[in-house]
């Protein structure tokens, strides 16, 4: 039987912007289902992969599939969600209203019940006629993956979602994730938090300068062997 195809696929993955160079040979491959941590420093090309794998730029170099290969690309972004570290709510709106009206740019065929389902499964239901202006840092990320998971993505970019989030909230988020993992959709996760990693993700990978300077699975997750992998890649470079 062969293999399943993955989610994600890169080979020789570059992107430039002028002589700046953000992204050098990347070859990668997540499978369908698996949560992907990426890691780095700042500067390391950590957003541009997620923006690229989201469809928000297209790569100078090298070949990249999300979703099946069969697909058109239309298809396949349809198939993708993103939360950017920005939420990029609309705070005059109520949360049901910003995920009615991300459901109907998607083309969801009944916004409203498709609404009221994520605003329950998120926690948000007694506050789903509130301004997302008045949200909290927790409540306002929660919102966003809501709205990332309006269209049913298969695949779910984050770009450091944690970011600002007090303990509570972030437990909250990471049991979220967990659900995510759990119904089979794929995960790709940038993130600062070698602990995030270690304990939500299936693989990871370090970026520096572009490339892709180590990769973990399995035994190589846990926490210490990840960060002494971490500051063996990253540190000689800084």
């Amino acid at each position: 039987m062969s293999p399943p195809e993955a989610a994600v696929r890169a080979r020789g993955l570059g992107k430039r912007f002028g002589p700046v160079v953000a992204l050098d040979a990347v070859d990668l491959d997540v499978p369908a289902g698996a949560t992907l941590a990426v890691l780095g420093p700042n500067g390391a090309g950590k957003s541009t992969l997620l923006r690229l794998l989201a469809g928000l730029a297209r790569p100078s170099l090298g070949s990249l599939c999300v979703g099946s290969q069969r697909e058109s690309r239309p298809a396949a972004r349809g198939r993708v969600g993103y939360v950017g570290h920005a939420t990029f709510l609309y705070p005059a709106l109520s949360a049901r209203e910003n995920l009615v009206f991300a459901a109907r740019l998607y083309g969801v065929a009944d916004p409203a019940a498709r609404a009221g389902a994520l605003l329950a499964a998120n926690g948000l239901t007694s506050v789903a006629d509130r301004r997302a202006g008045s949200f909290s840092r927790g409540m306002a990320q929660r919102l966003a993956i809501a709205r990332g998971l309006v269209h049913d993505p298969a695949v779910v970019l984050l770009d450091e979602p944690f970011a600002g989030l007090d303990r509570t909230s972030a437990a909250r988020l990471a049991d979220a994730l967990r659900r995510l993992h759990a119904e089979g959709r794929t995960l790709v996760l940038v993130t600062h938090e070698l602990g995030v990693a270690s304990a939500l993700a299936d693989l990871a990978i370090v970026l520096e300068r572009g490339r892709i300077v180590h990769r973990a699975a399995g035994a190589e997750l846990e926490a210490a062997t990840l960060d002494a992998a971490y500051a063996r890649a990253v540190e000689p470079a800084a």
